[in-house]
């Protein structure tokens, strides 16, 4: 489960959208056609749903919609295996949802989680351990984390064992603080980051707003990378943005076709 979300989920869109109004106003035609331009692109969407690994049934709500979805397990839950297996079998993306430390120390993150204080050896250990009870993992991201992934020294061991494993990195984004993608990219690790959690307020009609929100992302940039949670009103909500897409130029992907 994701954490408050303490950046603005849509400057980047607003930005955009700013640079095309003043270049009409400035009259820099050759500006606002470029921008408006990279919205035609047959842009591309990835969902990420998180915490996978408490129940089957909520996993099976999310693999009827047949779409083109990514899938984070938590670790060490009694179910974890054995659903990563089943979506693999599905031919979905896997990755791991590595718990880490967040700032509110009351806040448990989860079995197999990170935390800044722990020995260096330590944080190796317990991921590579996560990793290889996890089957078919191709990628991680971070659960909670918004103390761990603001620390350098931490991050880079953890990013060290995703690179040595042959792994990308997806930064959740769960603080502004976050270093997790700069310093993936800065390590040569393929790496990307989360631009919406779409399912931040659990109702069905709000999901659908920040879907749109993503699209929107999505036509400005070519392409967008949300997450979501295994909620009945998220799968309900994704399955009415994919029949929306059946008659545009966007495509569903997995995430690891988004990374840089």
């Amino acid at each position: 489960m994701q954490e408050k979300d303490l950046t603005l989920e849509r400057r980047a869109f607003l930005y955009k959208s700013a640079l095309l109004f003043v270049g009409s106003l400035l009259g820099l035609k050759g500006l606002s056609r470029s921008l408006a331009s990279a919205c035609t692109i047959n842009p591309k969407i990835a969902i990420i749903i998180d915490d996978i690994g408490f129940s089957e049934d909520r996993l099976n709500e999310f693999l009827d919609v047949e779409a083109c979805l990514t899938f984070s397990i938590l670790p060490r839950l009694t179910k974890s295996a054995h659903l990563a297996e089943k979506i693999h079998a599905r031919g979905y993306e896997v990755m791991l949802h590595q718990p880490m430390e967040p700032l509110d120390p009351f806040v448990d993150p989860g079995p197999g989680a990170l935390y800044v204080r722990d020995p260096l050896e330590k944080i190796a250990n317990t991921i590579k351990e996560n990793i290889s009870e996890t089957p078919y993992v191709t990628g991680i991201n971070n659960h909670m984390g918004s103390r761990f992934t603001a620390c350098g020294t931490e991050m880079k061991e953890v990013l060290t064992v995703a690179r040595d494993s042959g792994l990308f990195f997806v930064d959740s984004l769960t603080t502004n603080r976050s270093i997790g993608y700069r310093s993936a990219r800065a390590m040569n690790i393929p790496a990307a980051r989360r631009d919406i959690f779409i399912d931040n307020v659990q109702d069905e009609g709000h999901t659908g707003m920040q879907l749109e929100n993503l699209k929107g992302l999505a036509r400005v940039f070519g392409h967008a990378t949300g997450i979501g949670h295994p909620f009945p009103e998220t799968a309900r909500a994704i399955q009415g943005f994919c029949n929306s897409l059946r008659e545009t130029d966007i495509s569903m992907v997995p995430v690891s076709t988004l990374l840089t």
